[in-house]
């Protein structure tokens, strides 16, 4: 209990430091001031149809940084990290295996096309088509798998493999031959928070909780399906929770891409750092790769924006930088036989 509220307390840190500092530095007492002024304003508007009178903006800069850039921006990370944590747990738990990232069933590549499709021909829409082609994806790479109703991990990894190649390629092919005129689609495929609005925020919002709690409800479930084939014999009924968990990582995964780009790692790290705190239990192991997940993105946005301020870094590079050291480290630890799902 006290590990998690370490993470908790770590998360509502990050989140202030991620609101303060930038191309403009914030005290933190101007920033709870903000911030409770715009919850009042939003409660205000609410009971604008009891005929109470909406508080209206602060005509301030400091707010406007605030609550219309910053608070949203900050909200976005930790909420995306929070969805790719959680589905890179679900998504490890279904394929038994600790190095599973829930980009493995296609998602990513899915969007990149669709976010490369949009900038081409309809740019204000890169999100939606992104989302789109996200679920397009993961519907694909199903059906290829599925052999007499089943679904087989193996072949699902395969076909996500064979996906996440083909989608490359037409990626590829897209950014090549749109030019100058796909360049938002290349920040984008390197993923950003730049220009999140509340929107954005709520959007993930909702797909996240839903997700995360429905996993949080199942983690016996999750603990079972890492008995494989086993687990039948212990009752559980494997092929509808295999495609439970594809359906709910698919969700977290395509709302958290069409939002803020491809983003890597995540997924990875976060789930096997709080396993080797933690454990494998999932009871405790999906809640604390969410908050650490949460955290971490958080953390590699602000990096993103500070280090070479006023420009900004494209936050994927960031966690790849992070990610990549650590996936080698994993892979060397499962190369002596220390790792276990």
């Amino acid at each position: 209990m006290k590990k998690v509220i370490i993470l908790i307390i770590a998360s509502v840190l990050l989140m202030f430091l991620g609101i303060a500092f930038g191309s403009v530095s914030i005290s933190f007492s101007l920033i709870l001031k903000s911030i409770i002024y715009g919850v009042k304003m939003e409660i205000s508007k609410l009971l604008f149809v009891f005929g109470v009178e909406p508080l209206k903006e602060l005509d301030t800069t400091y707010f406007t940084i605030i609550w219309e850039i910053r608070l949203p921006r900050v909200i976005l990370a930790y909420l995306v990290g929070l969805s790719l944590a959680s589905a890179g747990v679900a998504t490890q738990a279904l394929f038994k295996n600790p190095l599973g990232d829930p980009y493995i069933l296609g998602i990513s590549g899915g969007a990149a096309v669709g976010a490369s499709i949009a900038a081409l021909f309809f740019p204000r829409y890169m999100s939606i088509f992104a989302l789109l082609f996200a679920l397009l994806s993961v519907f694909l790479v199903y059906n290829i798998s599925k052999v007499d109703g089943h679904i087989p991990v193996d072949t699902l990894l395969l076909a996500g493999i064979a996906f996440g190649f083909f989608a490359h390629a037409l990626t590829s092919y897209l950014l090549y031959v749109g030019k100058e005129r796909i360049h938002n689609a290349i920040f984008w495929l390197m993923g950003t928070f730049n220009g999140a609005t509340w929107s954005d925020a709520k959007l993930v919002l909702f797909s996240s909780l839903l997700g995360f709690s429905f996993l949080m409800y199942k983690w016996r479930e999750l603990n079972l399906l890492l008995f494989g084939e086993e687990a039948i014999a212990l009752g559980l009924d494997l092929s509808f929770y295999r495609k439970a968990i594809i359906f709910v990582v698919s969700l977290l995964t395509a709302f958290a891409v069409s939002t803020s780009g491809i983003i890597g790692f995540v997924g990875l790290i976060s789930p096997h750092a709080m396993r080797l705190i933690f454990g494998p239990n999932h009871r405790k192991l999906l809640p604390a790769s969410a908050l650490f997940g949460g955290s971490l993105m958080v953390f590699a946005d602000l990096l993103a924006r500070i280090l070479l301020k006023p420009s900004e870094i494209p936050v994927g590079i960031i966690t790849a930088l992070f990610g990549a050291p650590f996936f080698i480290y994993l892979l060397m630890k499962r190369k002596r036989g220390e790792l276990y799902a």
